[in-house]
């Protein structure tokens, strides 16, 4: 995962949209894909997406985010539609680019949001969007990549709630259009790991163990790691499953902390316990006059303690044991790469194809008669999201 900032953001990067920089900027995205040798993006239910925008009703679309450049395979729609997207975008990605960046990145269509605040000018773009404008809007409900292409994280319910709030007061239809993306390779990328596998041995400070099979290796290092971070905390290393010991430490790790902030969890979902945390510790870092540079020091502190246990929960430590497929194990490889050797993107490791299917939409209902709630709505899109990936995989399993 990336290293990203967490504080309250500079300021508001309002949408910009301009159809004709969108278009002009295509070969940009076109060339990112083939850096990204990604050699075709095939369209699956698009009819549902033009059915809609032809409708003239306001359109969300939830796609699962498990690589970098998901999100350029899923303008290939954009393209043979010929509308272009809306895209909330987390305010790091505006913050860390460059001032022409962030021009074209308004222009295109993005606007940013703090996810770890209460971020009403950006729920109040989104509104808008969905109730007056003529062009989709992408959220990822995910939030963040986790390098699980099979495997959907669960969805936090921001996405569902701004749906419900646009619609119950909208002029004209709103639906959700869940959208799976996934994406396979065209030869074996086995190469390309090695390689790497042998960088993070070699930072462990081992010998690179050449001779050993791909997933024993990753297995191996995955330990060695965890154990490091095991003896950090509980001065001691543990046994047991993987993920038995990956959950233990991050909700020990996390239950310390929320512990100095006075904080109680609940049955909240780990990745909602992190930004309460961090919620927490911008409010003290903004509001209180009084710290000193010590308590500074150990606001930062916990901040990274929480990057380092939501890296914790993108690995859930039986993704590559439950099946060892190719991509599942580069997909591993990849994780470790950026955790570990802190690549900002993982190496490019051969062609590959990807696939954008789209859902049947979901008609939400108008008026204040609630008769859908976010978390209902949240836990449809994702089984849905997770239905059409796992019908992709049975698909190239019977081939």
């Amino acid at each position: 995962m990336n290293i990203q900032p967490y504080r309250s953001p500079d300021q508001h990067w309002p949408p910009k949209m301009t159809p004709w920089w969108f278009y002009l900027a295509d070969f940009l995205r076109t060339n990112a894909l083939r850096k990204q040798q990604i050699q075709s993006v095939e369209l699956r239910g698009l009819e549902y997406l033009k059915d809609a925008i032809a409708s003239k009703k306001g359109v969300l679309l939830t796609p699962n985010h498990s690589f970098h450049w998901d999100s350029y395979c899923l303008l290939e729609a954009a393209r043979a539609t010929s509308c272009p997207f809306y895209f909330m975008t987390a305010w790091q990605v505006f913050h860390q680019s460059n001032w022409f960046d962030r021009i074209s990145m308004q222009r295109c269509g993005c606007f940013s949001v703090d996810r770890e605040g209460a971020d009403m000018q950006s729920m109040k773009t989104a509104i808008d969007i969905l109730q007056n404008r003529p062009h989709p809007l992408v959220i990822f409900p995910e939030g963040d990549v986790y390098h699980t292409n099979d495997r959907i994280t669960p969805f936090r319910d921001g996405a569902a709630a701004i749906a419900l709030m646009a619609a119950r007061k909208a002029e004209r239809d709103v639906v959700v259009i869940p959208v799976a993306i996934k994406r396979w390779y065209l030869s074996d990328p086995s190469p390309s790991m090695l390689k790497t596998l042998s960088g993070l041995e070699t930072r462990l400070y081992w010998q690179p163990k050449q001779d050993t099979p791909i997933p024993e290796r990753i297995l191996q290092i995955a330990d060695g790691l965890l154990s490091l971070k095991e003896l950090e905390h509980f001065q001691t290393t543990r046994t047991g499953p993987l993920p038995a010991r990956i959950r233990s430490l991050a909700n020990a790790v996390l239950s310390k902390v929320e512990e100095r902030y006075g904080i109680t969890h609940g049955d909240s979902m780990l990745p909602e316990r992190v930004k309460e945390v961090r919620r927490r510790i911008i409010q003290r870092q903004t509001e209180d006059n009084e710290l000193t540079a010590v308590d500074r020091r150990k606001l930062e502190a916990d901040m990274d303690i929480m990057f380092f246990v939501t890296q914790l929960y993108s690995y859930p430590g039986d993704y590559m044991t439950d099946k060892p497929s190719l991509e599942r194990i580069a997909e591993t490889v990849d994780k470790l790469e950026e955790d570990v050797l802190g690549a900002p993107y993982p190496s490019v490791r051969g062609p590959k194809r990807a696939v954008v299917q789209f859902a049947p939409p979901f008609e939400l209902p108008r008026g204040k008669e609630k008769k859908l709630n976010a978390t209902d709505l949240t836990e449809k899109m994702h089984a849905h999201v997770q239905g059409m990936i796992d019908a992709m995989n049975l698909e190239i399993d019977s081939e």
